[in-house]
């Protein structure tokens, strides 16, 4: 017994003077890009804007998706009614101002700031019904439900022709019909879109399709 005892501790020492090696260190595993659904992104920036001015008000919010920066790597490009970057615009009246935020959730050499950061502040006059805020009560529905309603009129169909297309997402009030309404945009370019499907952002309602 005593001198199996003694041939294990043999096997198992290292030899005087040297360090057992130690296992490599594992490198780190890159961190996961945090993209949000817009109203997420919207309260988010709205909390920060308050502390420029206490009486801000919101005028607009806009995806702009980087890449594939969905929050699910199966589901690119705002296929999951989320975005890693999120503009917003917020006015006050006191100030006669209006101010932009940015929302980042990208890491890496390229990408934005993660967090939130300050834009420029502009002029700003209520009467211009291009920036006309909203009132909080009318958001009552978020971007993966608007892109749920959107599917059904164009937005599937167009998926299945051109799977890896980008989505993207707009809020803002409409005058002419005293309406906040979501513009869900496919396509690679917001400004000249394959599709976009408005929907109503308080009841979630197809509206119309602008192209």
């Amino acid at each position: 017994m005593l001198c199996a005892a003694f041939a294990m501790i043999a096997c198992t020492s290292s030899p005087s003077g040297q360090k057992a090696e130690s296992a490599p260190e594992k490198p780190a595993p890159p961190k996961q890009i945090d993209a949000q659904t817009g109203r997420i992104a919207f309260q988010r920036m709205y909390t920060t804007s308050r502390g420029w001015s206490g009486d801000t008000e919101p005028v607009s919010l806009q995806s702009n998706n980087y890449k594939n920066a969905g929050g699910n790597p199966d589901a690119p490009l705002g296929h999951d009614g989320k975005s890693a970057m999120w503009r917003g615009i917020y006015a006050s009246a006191s100030r006669h101002s209006m101010k932009t935020y940015m929302w980042s959730g990208l890491t890496g050499p390229d990408a934005p700031s993660p967090g939130i950061t300050p834009g420029t502040e502009d002029s700003w006059s209520a009467g211009n019904t291009s920036t006309q805020p909203f009132q909080l009560v009318y958001l009552k529905f978020d971007t993966d439900q608007a892109l749920e309603t959107a599917q059904k009129h164009g937005g599937t169909a167009l998926m299945k022709k051109t799977p890896d297309i980008p989505v993207n997402y707009r809020l803002g009030w409409e005058s002419r019909s005293s309406m906040l309404v979501w513009h869900v945009i496919y396509g690679k370019s917001t400004n000249e879109p394959d599709l976009d499907v408005v929907v109503d952002a308080t009841t979630n309602q197809f509206v119309r399709v602008e192209k």
